[in-house]
């Protein structure tokens, strides 16, 4: 109190500035500071005041999605000659009714390390970077892939097909560099891409592993080899090897760090005065976390502080403005634990995420199961070739309508009310698996209305990639701030993968109970579906009803 009662007895202090008013001083939203904001939540985008959009950093965008094929290819290679390489380790006894129980660990197994290891390379890049947690997993990833094609035991393909699991944490990792890369002008169109790269890697990786499989039984040049011979499933392997190194060196050299670190004892000086902030703060209407609270000891205004009268004062606004933000950004932007996270706002985003893994999975299993089956027992009879072009085709058509369409579609409609709409589209796919079959067993063979069927159920299974770009948009604005960007996509991807591990076990053995007891007429694993499909579109509604980037739905 002597201090402040010396400070107002001083002469020759130039007295501050008249405090603006709080009437003469508009919000972002167009409103005076001492007026109630409007928000609500159910304002649709259009109402914004349009904002031109960012451009997208093109070189850093198209590393980034070259890193993210590496999941998709990886995860789906093995699905053409996993159940030969199974009979082949001796580990069914001759058996071949056991395959499916082997084959299915390893599938799921990758799956499964996955999420048990992607939070923590998450939280990794919270704390060293996210380029160095992607360039070591490109690099394990790697290795692995090599081992798993020279693998003859099955202890030894489980183990590689384990560490690539472990070593696939790049996949959230890639989600948050996404969020950085861009700002929310440009987030919607930068994620439209991720669905389209995983339709592209889950059509690649098929393809690779069924054309160049056992080569020495299809391809002149590699007849009478004994390598070959020996190791049927390498080619492959080393084929997707070659792809991940390519995206190893492709980071090295052009992939730049987005998780930037501000040395201790620096950052204090290219931020304003904090009793300026403190000012402005309280002139300003704008009210400072807890934390960023800081009491300093008062001092007179310095005549060169004081604005000069040709300063609008719109510039005045604005320079305060800027200087308390840069405060703020600076005390938020600090690392968090996973307690803090555990919150609506980020659980909700991530349990939609959980629900559309499971759905989605369960489509990508079903679809050759039941097109594989014979028409008798309530399938199409479909080949191998036949599944695969229809899957190749749809998941290319996809994800180029993907792009064009997902940032009108989100601008339009609200990611809320997008992904509800997209989501309930899985109940289409799987309600008209049974009308499927009803129509070809009445008919006795694929024909012209069955095929409408199947191009109607692919239509429908399109519209269902829109979910993809919502959600990843919505867990990465629920991350806290930029250092918990890392662990909140680690902890979604965790969560995803963990479901992506069930899913493949939970589908195909209802599927095969279904058949084999005849269950609801041997359709009761599709109307399941439909009823995990329905309580996804229910779990939407807990979707938060805005952005925090931009205040709207």
């Amino acid at each position: 109190m002597d201090n402040i009662g010396a400070i107002e007895h001083t002469p020759n202090v130039t007295p501050p500035p008249a405090p603006i008013r709080q009437d003469q001083i508009l919000r972002a939203d167009g409103h005076n500071i001492g007026e109630p904001p409007s928000s609500s939540p159910d304002v649709p985008e259009q109402s914004v005041e349009a904002v031109k959009e960012t451009p997208l950093p093109k070189l850093q965008l198209f590393i980034l999605l070259y890193l993210q094929l590496a999941e998709p290819i990886t995860s789906t290679v093995i699905y053409p000659f996993v159940n030969q390489l199974v009979r082949q380790t001796g580990v069914t006894g001759g058996d071949e009714r056991k395959t499916g129980y082997f084959a299915g660990l390893v599938e799921s197994c990758f799956y499964a390390v996955e999420a048990i290891c992607v939070l923590q390379w998450g939280r990794a890049s919270d704390r060293i970077g996210r380029k160095p947690v992607l360039l070591g997993g490109l690099l394990g990833l790697t290795l692995s892939m090599i081992g798993f094609g020279l693998s003859r035991q099955y202890w030894a393909v489980i183990l590689s097909r384990c560490a690539e699991g472990a070593l696939n944490g790049n996949i959230g990792v890639t989600k948050s560099m996404m969020a950085e890369i861009t700002d929310h002008t440009n987030r919607a169109r930068g994620f439209a891409f991720m669905p389209m790269i995983w339709s592209l890697g889950s059509t690649l990786g098929p393809v690779i592993g069924g054309i160049f499989a056992a080569p020495a039984t299809r391809w002149p040049g590699f007849r009478g080899s004994t390598f070959w011979t020996t190791y049927p499933y390498f080619l492959p392997c080393i084929i997707v090897a070659c792809i991940s190194i390519s995206a190893f060196l492709f980071a090295l050299v052009g992939l730049k760090e987005t998780l930037h670190r501000v040395p201790d004892g620096k950052a204090e000086r290219n931020l304003p005065p904090l009793a300026d902030t403190e000012r402005v703060s309280r002139d300003l209407g704008i009210t400072q976390q807890p934390h960023a609270q800081i009491v300093e000891e008062a001092r007179p205004t310095p005549p060169e502080a004081i604005p000069a009268a040709a300063e609008t004062k719109e510039e005045i606004k604005t320079e305060a403005r800027a200087d308390v933000q840069a405060v703020d950004a600076y005390m938020d932007d600090k690392p968090i634990g996973l307690r803090t996270i555990l919150v609506p706002r980020v659980l909700y985003p991530i349990l939609n995420y959980g629900f559309l893994a499971l759905t989605d999975q369960s489509v990508i299993v079903l679809v050759p199961l039941m097109y594989s089956t014979s028409i008798d027992l309530g399938g199409l009879g479909f080949s191998s070739f036949t599944i695969g072009v229809i899957q190749g085709i749809g998941g290319c058509v996809g994800g180029a309508i993907q792009i064009f369409t997902f940032p009108y579609m989100q601008r339009r409609f609200g990611s809320k009310r997008l992904y509800g709409c997209s989501f309930a589209m899985y109940f289409v796919v799987y309600a008209l698996f049974p009308l499927l079959s009803f129509v070809v067993k009445r008919e006795g063979k694929v024909g012209t209305a069955a095929w409408a069927l199947v191009v109607l159920q692919w239509v429908a299974y399109v519209g269902t990639f829109m979910t993809w770009g919502c959600v990843f948009i919505y867990i990465s604005d629920a991350a806290p701030n930029q250092k918990a960007l890392g662990i909140t996509n680690g902890l979604a991807q965790t969560t995803a993968s963990t479901v992506r591990a069930i899913a493949p076990s939970f589908a195909s053995s209802l599927f095969s109970a279904t058949l084999e007891r005849h269950l609801a007429a041997g359709m009761l694993v599709y109307w399941i579906m439909c009823g995990i499909s329905i309580a996804g579109v229910v779990a939407s509604r807990w979707l938060p009803a805005s952005l925090q980037s931009r205040g709207v739905s």
